[in-house]
């Protein structure tokens, strides 16, 4: 049975057109003012308290006074032109008639004097009431009146008698009854059912809402005619446009999302709610252009799709720039860039992964720039992705002249081209001439070699070296000289070599954490003194033992290299947890001079943790950490006495001078750090290192580290700072050996 509930309200469905007729017959050309809203508000002149207005003819409907000091209308009313208005002011009735028809938002205040009464209007005051009464007043012609003047027509209302829900019982039913702001027994209006159609829409349940509107002898009786939404069963997602790719949202999502809604009424406001959550979940995980787009289709079995578009990315283009925002050509190769993006045409644009593509674009040191664009795609509802670069310069030159008593007068030149042929390939060249010798070192490096998709690289360089070798000479005065010199012993390196680096990983997007090698290098080895002759042996001070492996001074070394790293460091330039191992080995080839045939392992292992000893206020938010490494190596087989482990320096045990603690086959030594800053770009450290030949000094051919009678072990301990620099931490450590002699070392980069 229909529920049926007794109120009195009004409706203006059935009987408008009688209703206006009514009111025209009383009021002639009649204009309305709008209802249940201020009509005036007093003026302070007035006793206000006492004041009382009423309308004359027509409808009897009253003004008041209301708490808030404002007049009301009490009931809604036609007020014509020629409508007679009656005032009670200070209990004397004085009656006016209205000269022009007005609205109740054209004034703000009103008073009265012995003949007038005045509405003061939101613009001017204005005289629209005079008394005595009541001489009819034609009306201005409508093109003259002002827009604010006119009054709106009232809807009439018509009694409801009795109120019907078709289509829908139970719960459903109450709901729309307990909705509708119509009741039987009360007048509505045509406005009124129109706001209960829309609130019934409102709770989402219904796809159809209709009125029947019938004529029975104590009113109208409204049935309300509704079609509920279908029971849903599913939620599905088609992506626009489609694609072979899987939507990158999570079937799990959906069903996260939608599943308590299954078996229930379809609610449109609860399905718009799910799809709100969707949207989130786009824009949380970086799908900033992916979107619920149009009005989800609902089948009669209760399926619900919703139309995604993701943001699909149709292009990507590369633009460049000037530094003033011009466009200009580029030297850059386009495939260098878009190698490098991880984002690829056919994916849907990520935020996140956009912003690692930067970076990682960024980070190949050709660009003072670098920023995305958007451009719209032949298709709508895809997107074409613009890299818009600024390149930096990548080439210099640099040249100098010095004098030294080991070079004699010399001069320099440099080279270095860092996008080779617009390849982000590096080419760099040096080049020494002096009286005594001609030294060079030419490289070139390709980071990605193009043919692989495994960002593989190589490197390859020819060179001309020479060093003073700190397994014969130091910073003391127990330096082994040469036989023909009396001074410290030159190793002249000639040579050329090739290396290849590849990272382990299933995309070159990704950071490694194995990174292998391997190379071949062959050098041509002589042994000189300062004045560039050859000298096979030391003197006699140093028991004119061979300094090369060959009795003539000259070795041949053919080297294959292989080495392997893991790195597992949360920051490779500045780490606070993590580790990274590295091992390698060496072997020689016994060919040419010599003959050596020798086999060397190395091995190093690092370890941080994050700590927070120290508290002040300025170090808040700023790593601190604890960092540990210990490493190793030995020779197996034929050992050149210059290519002997060095121990003691700036990167071995400090404390000690380069080399100064000794030189061995094998060694082994450990480092403790706490790493700490300090202020802006400045940070410290407290170290301990600790060192050891494993007593192989001897086992070098000759023993030099014997002949300088050099401990072959030991400690150094100190304090240093570390200041940031474009090249990297510039460290200057203070250190103290177990012997109490202190030494002052300089570095670029970490220790390790």
């Amino acid at each position: 049975m229909p529920k049926f509930y007794c109120q009195k309200t009004f409706f203006l469905l059935l009987f408008a057109a009688s209703l206006i007729t009514t009111v025209s017959a009383q009021s002639g050309n009649a204009e309305t003012v709008p209802e249940s809203v201020i009509l005036v508000k007093p003026a302070k002149t007035l006793p206000i308290d006492k004041q009382k207005l009423s309308f004359l003819g027509g409808d009897k409907a009253q003004v008041t006074l209301g708490t808030d000091k404002n007049i009301y209308l009490l009931e809604p009313t036609v007020i014509a032109h020629n409508q007679l208005l009656s005032v009670d002011f200070s209990d004397k009735k004085k009656v006016f008639a209205l000269n022009k028809p007005a609205k109740k938002s054209d004034f703000s205040a009103i008073s009265v004097d012995k003949k007038n009464l005045f509405l003061t209007g939101n613009s001017q005051e204005q005289v629209i009431a005079q008394n005595p009464t009541p001489e009819p007043v034609q009306s201005e012609p409508a093109q003259q009146e002002p827009l604010e003047q006119k009054t709106v027509q009232q809807e009439p209302r018509v009694l409801v008698s009795e109120i019907d829900v078709v289509g829908v019982e139970g719960e459903l039913e109450d709901l729309i009854y307990n909705t509708i702001q119509t009741k039987p027994g009360r007048t509505t209006t045509r406005t009124q059912v129109q706001d209960d159609i829309n609130a019934i829409y409102v709770t989402g349940f219904f796809s159809s809402v209709k009125v029947d509107v019938q004529d029975t002898p104590l009113g109208v009786r409204l049935s309300f005619v509704v079609e509920a939404n279908p029971v849903l069963s599913k939620v599905v997602v088609n992506t626009i446009p489609e694609t072979e790719e899987k939507s990158v949202l999570p079937d799990t999502l959906i069903e996260e999302v939608f599943s308590s809604q299954y078996g229930k009424t379809l609610n449109l406001r609860d399905l718009q709610e799910g799809i709100i959550k969707i949207n989130k979940w786009y824009a949380d995980n970086g799908y900033d252009l992916a979107q619920v787009v149009g009005s989800p289709e609902v089948s009669p079995d209760g399926v619900v799709t919703l139309i995604i578009a993701e943001g699909i990315v149709e292009d990507i283009q590369v633009k460049f720039f000037d530094a003033d925002n011009e466009p200009v050509e580029g030297k850059t190769r386009d495939f260098i860039i878009t190698r490098e993006i991880e984002l690829k045409p056919g994916n849907v644009f990520n935020r996140n992964l956009a912003q690692r593509d930067l970076q990682r674009v960024f980070g190949l040191g050709l660009f003072e720039d670098i920023r995305l664009s958007f451009s719209p795609g032949s298709d709508p509802s895809q997107v074409v992705v613009n890299v818009e670069v600024v390149e930096g310069r990548t080439g210099s030159v640099a040249a100098g002249a010095g004098i030294s008593s080991a070079s004699g007068l010399f001069g320099t030149v440099s080279y270095q081209q860092r996008n080779l042929g617009g390849n982000n390939q590096t080419l760099g060249a040096e080049l020494q001439l002096g009286v005594r010798e001609l030294l060079f070192d030419v490289s070139f490096t390709d980071p990605w070699i193009a043919t692989t998709p495994d960002r593989t690289s190589y490197t390859t360089n020819l060179f001309r070296r020479r060093s003073i070798s700190l397994v014969y000479s130091g910073n003391g005065d127990n330096n082994i000289e040469t036989e023909n010199g009396d001074d410290r012993p030159r190793v002249v390196r000639t040579g050329a070599g090739v290396s290849f680096s590849r990272p382990l990983t299933k995309t070159p997007y990704e950071r490694p954490k194995w990174v292998l090698s391997t190379g071949i290098q062959y050098e041509h080895i002589r042994i000189e003194n300062a004045d560039g002759d050859l000298s096979p042996r030391a003197n006699q001070d140093a028991n004119s033992i061979d300094l090369a492996y060959s009795d003539s001074g000259v070795d041949d070394l053919t080297i294959v290299r292989f080495g392997a790293t893991k790195d597992l460091r949360d920051n490779p330039s500045q780490p606070t947890s993590g580790s990274i191992f590295r091992v390698s080995t060496e072997q020689s080839i016994p060919v040419g001079s010599g003959s050596i045939l020798m086999n060397r392992i190395r091995a190093s292992y690092s370890y941080f943790i994050p700590v927070k000893w120290l508290n002040f206020d300025f170090m808040k938010d700023k790593p601190q950490a604890l960092a540990f490494n210990v490493q190793g190596g030995t020779v197996f087989g034929d050992l050149p006495p210059y290519e002997a482990f060095v121990l003691g320096g700036s990167n071995s045990v400090r404390g000690y001078s380069e080399g100064e603690m000794g030189s061995g086959k094998s060694y082994l030594q450990g480092t403790a750090e706490y790493r700490f800053p300090v202020f802006s770009i400045v940070g410290g450290a407290i170290f301990f290192d600790i060192g050891t030949d494993l007593g192989t000094g001897s086992a070098v051919p000759g023993d030099p580290s014997g002949i300088r009678d050099l401990p072959g072990s030991g400690f150094g301990y100190g304090l240093g700072i570390r200041v940031q620099s474009p090249l990297g931490p510039i460290r200057i450590d203070y250190g103290i050996n177990n012997e109490g002699d202190g030494q002052i070392h300089f570095g670029i980069g970490e220790r390790f």
